[in-house]
């Protein structure tokens, strides 16, 4: 069934006609009489009309009761409405009537009434009657209060906030969280007009996200704007405060993003723009103060009763008075509230964990006693008793007595540690795919990656199935991969062990000052499989003679620079290059891709018979194209890979590229997306779930 935005129940025979058009240019409108054939019954198509209509704006008149078309409506809106649990939501509209008209109160309807009971009986009349005095209970606008620019300006500003409702997805079992809503409610003090932040405190894998994520969908209805910015500690470690306030900017104004040139620009512009509006902002993961003021530094920043909430493992960059850190308990100080966040009670502990280890409530009998001791042994750490849980599932006695055993090693407060175990439950490809995640992939597709393991001889479709059921990833609605945080350290802690010293002889670097460091003091191995070289503060052109150390190299990403010298058999193991800002003139030579897999160019400016191609296309087997934001007015020859599987030129200026007539021979294509700056996208496949195997 379609979801229809917003429809109008309007009686007023063209009197509220300016009404309705207005409101037209801000919102999807159906209005009754347009959609609807004349005469048919509430219970066609009107009624599905409205049952999927997320909001019901019926606009009363001096004339709303002669209609029994609007009454039938009207009742079908307030029954939609109680069925829906409050997910229809009924604004009226007070045009030139007032709530007590409607309530029946005064006599204004009764003759109008009276004619209807004698035409369809008093049982359905009366129910037409208190569906009026219900939709005139609720609070919505009267004409009389203001001119109907006004009241139009109020009501498209209403219903976008409700339209604009963005739930975040959460996890399938939620335990023990409602009494923590309800106390984080009662801190925002929503009735308060000032502005002031609220922290979520607590170690890593307590729930302080979810819990974030839980209150964001009760309450962001309420604000004139609102979003919600993951992991901001994470993507501020990789130069993402520019992209982050885009987001911050878009989500809360409901606007395409704003251009900004740097993040003092973003600065101005969040001050500017969100001063005099109500808005909810959720910042997750922070832990600088850097973070904070670059994004929402000063309550002056925002519109009375907006509300800034903050998740954190570490309080210590706010300004924070020193009882607090002593004594660790809610408290405010000035425009910060604190709520601490604590492990899950033992009865909530172990229904997660049964949730995910047996799939219900309660284990069997046989399992009594080792559940216990291994929810004992895990605290009350959410994540750790999801992971655990999960990969416990469907396991033998002996090995849940293993398990435990491993569990008494470990001291309690090291979480790390704990989740380690069930990282080691995992075969050799599996802990690879993990780590690749944990590293590089986080927020990727997931088909992108797959070519990669698939190229190695992994079995991607059934690793990523089991990764996902034992919890150490998520794969969202968009199909793209997620970790935890706590998951994520987790993964780059066991990088980094394996060798604390020199990182030339660890497999993946994720840092970019580390891997050029070792790239440009030669002090790489055979070790190294992945290189992350973006966002630097300067671009740097690299050697042969650099890339000579690395011989089993397959992950690269580059931004800026060049590549120089003699290539030949050199980068012949790697399976994923992706170049931000690549030159138009590549400097290296005798450079082959023979194993590449999936190509990436970003932000770059192609010359037609650009010499990068040939090196890149060189593999048959290669798999995705992918060409973003890039000055390109002619597409490559494709006839050197005939294999692939993606490609896609998208956001393209001033136009498309041209096509040859090598892309009709691309038999294996499933998806094809060319999208110029002012052009419409076309597509083979539209679903980011297309089968990609």
């Amino acid at each position: 069934m379609e979801t229809r935005e917003m429809e109008i129940s309007d009686s007023s025979n063209g009197t509220t006609g300016s009404i309705t058009d207005r409101i037209r240019a801000g919102i999807r409108v159906f209005r009754d009489d347009e959609e609807i054939r004349k005469g048919e019954a509430i219970g066609g198509e009107l009624e599905r009309a409205i049952k999927s209509c997320t909001i019901c704006v019926p606009i009363f008149s001096k004339n709303y009761a002669s209609s029994a078309w609007c009454l039938r409506e009207l009742a079908s809106m307030v029954d939609c409405s109680r069925n829906r649990d409050g997910e229809g939501t009924i604004l009226p509209v007070f045009f030139d009537v007032g709530p007590r008209d409607v309530k029946l109160e005064t006599g204004l309807y009764h003759e109008a009434l009276q004619k209807h009971e004698q035409k369809f009986g008093c049982e359905v009349v009366r129910r037409w009657k208190e569906a009026l005095r219900e939709a005139a209970r609720i609070k919505g606008w009267n004409l009389k209060d203001g001119g109907q620019g006004e009241l139009i300006r109020l009501i498209v500003a209403e219903v976008l906030i409700k339209l604009n409702k963005r739930e975040k997805i959460l996890p399938d079992h939620l335990v023990g969280i409602q009494d923590r809503v309800e106390d984080v409610v009662r801190l925002l003090d929503e009735g308060s007009p000032d502005v002031f932040y609220l922290v979520m405190h607590g170690m890593g894998g307590i729930g302080k996200t979810t819990l974030a994520k839980v209150v964001f969908n009760q309450i962001s209805s309420r604000f004139h704007g609102c979003s919600f910015l993951s992991d901001v500690r994470e993507a501020l470690k990789g130069g993402k405060v520019i992209q982050l306030q885009k987001q911050l900017l878009a989500e809360t104004l409901n606007f395409k993003p704003i251009e900004i040139s740097d993040s003092d620009a973003g600065i101005s512009q969040i001050k500017r723009r969100f001063r005099d509006k109500k808005v909810l902002i959720i910042l997750d993961d922070l832990d600088k103060w850097d973070q904070l003021s670059k994004l929402a530094k000063n309550r002056d920043w925002f519109g009375r009763g907006s509300r800034i909430i903050i998740t954190t493992r570490d309080t210590n960059f706010l300004p924070l008075e020193e009882e607090y850190r002593e004594n660790n308990a809610q408290m405010q100080f000035q425009e910060f509230k604190i709520y601490q966040m604590e492990e899950l009670h033992h009865a909530h502990a172990r229904q997660l964990f049964n949730k995910h280890a047996f799939r219900m409530d309660s284990p069997p009998n046989e399992y009594d006693d080792v559940s216990r001791d291994i929810i004992y042994k895990t605290g009350g750490l959410p994540l750790a008793l999801e992971v655990i849980g999960s990969s416990l599932y469907c396991k033998g006695k002996q090995f849940w007595k293993d398990t435990l055993k491993k569990l008494d090693l470990v001291p309690k407060q090291d979480v790390c540690d704990k989740l380690k175990i069930s990282f080691e439950m995992l075969d050799d490809a599996q802990r690879e795919i993990f780590l690749d995640i944990a590293c590089h992939f986080i927020g990727e597709e997931r088909v992108y990656p797959y070519y990669i393991w698939k190229a190695l001889d992994f079995f991607p479709r059934s690793d990523i199935s089991v990764l996902a059921h034992m919890s150490l990833i998520k794969v969202d609605d968009d199909d793209r991969l997620l970790m935890h945080d706590l998951l994520r350290d987790l993964g780059r802690e066991i990088i980094r062990r394996e060798d604390l010293k020199v990182p030339g002889k660890r497999s993946r670097l994720w840092c970019p000052k580390i891997a050029l460091d070792v790239l440009h003091t030669r002090k790489g191995t055979e070790n190294v499989i992945a290189l992350k070289l973006t966002g630097l503060c300067k671009e740097h052109d690299f050697t042969s003679e650099e890339f000579s150390k690395l011989p089993n190299l397959r992950f690269l990403e580059l931004e800026g620079g060049n590549l120089a010298g003699d290539f030949e058999n050199l980068l012949s193991s790697l399976r994923w290059f992706s170049w931000h800002r690549c030159p138009s003139d590549l400097q290296a030579i005798n450079l082959c891709l023979s194993n590449l897999v999936i190509l990436k160019l970003l932000d770059s400016d192609i010359p037609e018979n650009w010499n990068g191609w040939g090196p890149c296309l060189a593999n048959p087997d290669l798999k995705v194209i992918q060409v973003i934001r890039c000055h390109l007015s002619a597409a490559p020859d494709f006839s050197t890979c005939m294999n692939l599987k993606i490609l896609v030129f998208d956001q393209h200026c001033p136009k498309s590229p041209q096509m040859g007539s090598s892309i009709s021979k691309l038999e294996r294509l499933k998806r094809l997306e060319i999208l110029a700056a002012q052009v419409q996208s076309s597509k083979l496949s539209t679903s980011p779930h297309f089968d990609p195997w």
